[in-house]
């Protein structure tokens, strides 16, 4: 499998050349430039505009609660089709145009995860957290069940909006408020 990439990944440049040899001598020299400079503006363009929406598309499942699977990776799959329209050639051109297709867009995508997740191993560790009780610190591994591993602590910000009759809390010396949510004076 290695040994077919390598010759693959130095065929393919070979490949391409001939392409441009043979087309370049059907349309001409400034003909074939301009199809390329045309194909790799093109390129860079889809890969500019899906690197500003992935994000959004990605944000949006999120707030709609699905996960952002599907939106992903056909930003993924559009950037891909926009780097192989980039790269300069006839034959990496021909494999961007199925990506830029819809239905045979997710096609390709739903096959490439299929190969993939047959292939994967998963593995899921679940741990206890207990807290840690009266006189405990929050740092504390007394409140901890399980090994003596650490876990992972994800820091986070929250506020409460159910109720809407309480004031909000003055900040005391303690709270770590970033810049701009700093006390005015």
């Amino acid at each position: 499998m290695q040994i077919g990439l390598i010759l693959l990944v130095l065929a393919f440049p070979l490949l391409e050349l001939a392409v441009m040899i043979k087309v370049g001598q059907s349309l001409g020299v400034w003909g074939t430039i301009l199809i390329l400079i045309g194909t790799g503006v093109v390129g860079g363009l889809i890969i500019q505009a899906q690197g500003i929406t992935a994000a959004q598309r990605a944000a949006q499942s999120l707030q709609e609660g699905r996960p952002p699977l599907e939106p992903v990776v056909d930003s993924f799959m559009l950037m891909l089709a926009g780097f192989l329209l980039a790269v300069p050639g006839f034959i990496s051109d021909a494999m961007a145009l199925p990506l830029l297709v819809p239905p045979t867009r997710r096609a390709i995508a739903r096959w490439g995860l299929s190969r993939l997740l047959a292939r994967a191993e998963v593995h899921v560790e679940t741990r206890e957290w207990r807290s840690p009780g009266p006189g405990g610190a929050p740092g504390d591994e007394g409140g901890r069940s399980g090994s003596g591993t650490s876990g992972t602590t994800i820091d986070g910000e929250w506020e409460r909006v159910d109720d809407p009759k309480q004031p909000p809390s003055k900040p005391t010396s303690g709270d770590r408020l970033s810049d701009d949510r700093r006390p005015r004076k």
